[in-house]
C-alpha cells in the first residue's frame, strides 16, 4: 500500500473516506427529499416551484459529486487505479470494517433510491410535456384519412 500524495497520512485519508460517506448520507437524505416535493410540484403542474426545486437539486447533488471524486481519489491514493471500497474497508479492524461496511451498503442503497426517483420525475415531466404538446399542436395523424 502506498501512501497518499500531497503529505496526506493515510489514516488521515481514511478519515476523510469515512467521513465523505456520513456527509453523504446526509446529503442523499436531503436530496430525497427534494426530489419527494419535485414529484409533488410535478404533478401540481407549479412551474415557480419547481424552478426553485431544480436549482435546490443541483445545489445538493454538487457537494455530493465533489465527495465522490474526493473518495476515488482518495481510495486510488490509498489502494491503486484498481483499488475498491471493499479492499479499504479490509484496511480496518473488525468493528471499524463492520460500521463502514454497513454505512457503505446504505449508501448505496440511498443512491440509487435518488437515481429511481429522479428517472420518475423525469418521467413525469416527459409526460406531461408530451400531453401538452399534443394538446396545443394535435397529433399528426388525428386528421389524417382513414
Amino acid at each position: 500500500m502506498t501512501a497518499p500524495r500531497k503529505g496526506i497520512t493515510r489514516q488521515e485519508a481514511m478519515r476523510r473516506i469515512l467521513q465523505g460517506m456520513t456527509d453523504d448520507n446526509v446529503g442523499y437524505a436531503v436530496l430525497k427529499t427534494l426530489l419527494e416535493e419535485q414529484f409533488q410540484a410535478t404533478l401540481h403542474h407549479q412551474s415557480a416551484q419547481l424552478t426553485a426545486l431544480a436549482d435546490q437539486v443541483i445545489a445538493a447533488v454538487e457537494p455530493l459529486d465533489a465527495r465522490r471524486r474526493q473518495r476515488v481519489c482518495l481510495v486510488t491514493a490509498l489502494l491503486g487505479q484498481q483499488g475498491d471500497m471493499a479492499q479499504l474497508f479490509a484496511l480496518l479492524q473488525e468493528d471499524a470494517r463492520n460500521k463502514a461496511e454497513a454505512d457503505w451498503a446504505a449508501l448505496e442503497q440511498m443512491v440509487l433510491e435518488c437515481k429511481r426517483l429522479n428517472t420518475r420525475n423525469s418521467d413525469l415531466l416527459t409526460e406531461q410535456y408530451s400531453i401538452m404538446q399534443r394538446v396545443l399542436h394535435g397529433e399528426e395523424d388525428t386528421y389524417a384519412p382513414g
